[in-house]
């Protein structure tokens, strides 16, 4: 099966449009190739929206994709590009170093070795030749959440000194095809991130994942968690290296109150968070079940309000 990079239904939608865009020599400058977005008044607000939720949102200054390396239809990512420029918004690309069919997924040590050794270098660098033809400012995301335990990717919970190797070599392949574009270091935001810093050179901005469940909240706090709350320890652990922080992940579920509450807080400014410049929201249902039995919270804006 191939698998396209965004939603068709949401870049069928934005192709009908007409906004005035920004010129490639935008794009293509320093200020402009990071999606992070500096805003004294309240975090800069992005989304990953395959079901074009978001498309008419003209506060919306990011646009994420998510696509795997493997098994990919490559050419929806030139749709992507004129999506974003229709609307004025950078791109974060996520690259999963995989397929996103299960059945043909090698072990965390082939991936590991296959990697290093240079295997997959044609696969990333099909992915950076394209986003170096791109017109919008442009953030490479590689391999996320890396000191996550949970068991749910392949390239989690490696030697760190092996992941940093594979990230890095990422890094370089991808600099030389679209020298334009940043790079983000993405952790989960769990204790022992601080083993797989790469180092400053090779990262521009750091994001962390944030989920609020209030069914989760109440069981284990006995009462509702705040968006701050949640974010706090893995920014305290990633405030240290001096960049620029991005919640390149987030979500929330729960009764309208909670909901409200977190979409608000979501988007305010903070001083104990100075770093924190931008959030986008990931707008989809869990594929991997949560521990603790609480199954595929549904992130998805159309869903995540519970009775």
């Amino acid at each position: 099966m191939k698998h396209i990079a965004a939603s068709a239904l949401a870049i069928a939608l934005a192709l009908g449009g007409s906004a005035a865009l920004p010129t490639s020599a935008d794009a293509g400058s320093a200020a402009a190739t990071d999606p992070v977005q500096t805003s004294s008044a309240a975090s800069a607000f992005g989304s990953y929206d395959p079901y074009g939720d978001f498309s008419a949102d003209k506060t919306a200054s990011i646009e994420e994709l998510f696509l795997p390396w493997e098994d990919v239809d490559l050419t929806t990512l030139p749709l992507a590009d004129a999506y974003a420029l229709q609307r004025n918004r950078s791109l974060l690309i996520t690259i999963e170093p995989w397929t996103w069919s299960k059945d043909w997924r090698i072990t965390p040590n082939e991936l590991r070795d296959g990697i290093l050794s240079g295997r997959y270098d044609a696969n990333m660098q099909a992915i950076c030749n394209l986003v170096g033809a791109m017109k919008s400012p442009v953030t490479i995301r590689w391999a996320q959440e890396m000191e996550d335990k949970n068991g749910r990717f392949t390239w989690a919970n490696w030697a760190p000194k092996d992941w940093i190797a594979a990230y890095k070599r990422e890094v370089d392949l991808c600099r030389k095809a679209a020298p334009a574009a940043k790079y983000m270091w993405s952790p989960k935001g769990e204790e022992g991130l601080e083993k797989y810093y790469p180092g400053d050179d090779y990262v521009d901005v750091i994001g962390l994942s944030v989920f609020g469940l209030q069914k989760k909240d109440n069981e284990e706090a006995g009462r509702d968690r705040t968006f701050a709350e949640t974010l706090k320890p893995g920014y305290d652990r990633v405030a240290g290296f001096n960049k620029p922080v991005v919640v390149a992940e987030l979500g929330y579920v729960g009764k309208q109150e909670y909901v409200s509450q977190w979409e608000a807080d979501s988007r305010k400014s903070y001083s104990e968070f100075p770093a924190l410049t931008s959030v986008v929201y990931f707008n989809q249902k869990e594929v991997w079940p949560w521990l603790g039995g609480y199954g595929l919270p549904d992130w998805r804006v159309t869903q995540h309000v519970l009775p």
